[in-house]
């Protein structure tokens, strides 16, 4: 398997067609949904469609994701895009990042530099690492996945092959968040051996989708503020997940169709799940949360994107052995105030190899583009000892 360099270049015709779309849009009536209680408030959608429409640059924001390099490779018939950079300094260690839904590999975007090259963000080159940011399976570049029963666990897999025998690290580092969280915690229990350690944005039980999920009985007195968090998040989790893994491809049909189902869509997630206080804008500029958009527009990815949920829910994870902890790589928790799931830390000390727990001042689910500074220093804290 031989990587192949690549480079994002999308067709005029396809811009030129979303255009056309947009100012086609056929708006719904919305009422008494100033707060976002029925879902994506129209005059805030409105005013970011008219943004999208009249100001915003894709070839501006093309041109800055081709700083990075960018490369293909096909992995049992399953098509990977990755950025991979290089670090700057004595001895990188070879780090893997990896996303969720509904983030795309531009997420991490703010991490790679500093992550590779520590000291032009005034830390010590001694911390550099190697890193490696694909698109998950079915994933903006990841694409066309025409192969069905690719999840998760199977992504890990991937993961393996794309890090050892494509990429010649025998051992390597990962770190995700959201689905990236749990296809790292499965290199953590299906490959220690090859994994130095792992960070985690989210901890959650790898039989999650088989309906295990933390009690409230696991939570210390210390501990109600995660509870109250997790609690207050539930809601915000349900639909998505209930028609995601059930039946995905009925929801694709209107998000391949209109830009502003699929901006309506991946909207309401940005806003409910980051640490945005109801302003998403916050958290995220029109641009940011437009290029994401169109990171899934330009590729038709949505409806394999979606998919991952199905595969995940119709193919449970099973484990790789009976051993205690579950994940026996070294593993790092990187506790973010405002994310979805917040575990209780004895179930996490149970549950991983764990040697690192850091609570963090601010952030939601969407770490790396949230707070990437906080996530840099502890990513490079918790690895420094095994340099």
């Amino acid at each position: 398997m031989q990587k192949q360099s690549f480079r994002v270049a999308v067709p005029d015709s396809v811009l030129d067609d979303l255009r056309q779309r947009l100012a086609r849009t056929r708006w719904p009536i919305d009422f008494a949904n100033e707060n976002w209680a029925y879902g994506t408030n129209r005059d805030y959608l409105e005013e970011l469609v008219k943004y999208w429409l009249n100001a915003y640059d894709w070839r501006k924001h093309e041109r800055e994701i081709n700083t990075f390099s960018h490369y293909k490779v096909t992995i049992e018939d399953v098509p990977i895009h990755f950025i991979m950079e290089h670090g700057k300094g004595p001895k990188p260690i070879p780090l893997i990042l990896s996303h969720g839904w509904p983030w795309t590999f531009w997420d991490l975007n703010k991490v790679i530099r500093p992550l590779t090259d520590p000291a032009s963000f005034g830390g010590d080159p001694i911390d550099s690492f190697d890193v490696v940011v694909p698109s998950l399976p079915g994933f903006c570049f990841s694409t066309p996945l025409t192969k069905p029963g690719i999840n998760w666990w199977r992504t890990a897999d991937l993961w393996l092959t794309l890090m050892r025998d494509v990429l010649g690290y025998e051992r390597f580092a990962a770190e995700g968040g959201d689905w990236g969280a749990l296809v790292t915690e499965q290199l953590g229990h299906k490959y220690p051996q090859h994994l130095i350690g792992i960070y985690l944005s989210l901890s959650i039980p790898m039989d999650f989708f088989s309906g295990r999920s933390f009690r409230d009985a696991d939570y210390g007195s210390d501990e109600q503020a995660a509870l109250a968090r997790t609690k207050e998040a539930a809601p915000h989790i349900v639909s998505h997940v209930a028609v995601q893994t059930r039946d995905p491809q009925t929801l694709a049909y209107g998000m391949h169709d209109s830009p502003v189902a699929l901006c309506a869509w991946i909207l309401e997630r940005r806003r409910a799940w980051s640490d945005c206080g109801g302003d998403v804008e916050r958290r995220f500029s029109k641009d940011e949360l437009l290029t994401h958009i169109m990171l899934y527009w330009v590729t038709d990815c949505f409806v394999t994107s979606v998919r991952y949920y199905y595969e995940a829910r119709n193919h449970p994870w099973k484990p790789e052995h009976q051993r205690t902890p579950v994940v026996e790589a070294p593993t790092a928790l990187a506790i973010f105030p405002r994310e979805l799931l917040i575990p209780p830390r004895k179930w996490a000390e149970n549950y991983f190899n764990l040697k690192r727990w850091t609570p963090m001042t601010a952030g939601g689910h969407f770490a790396p583009s949230e707070e990437p500074e906080q996530l840099v220093s502890d990513i490079r804290a918790f690895y420094r000892s095994f340099r």
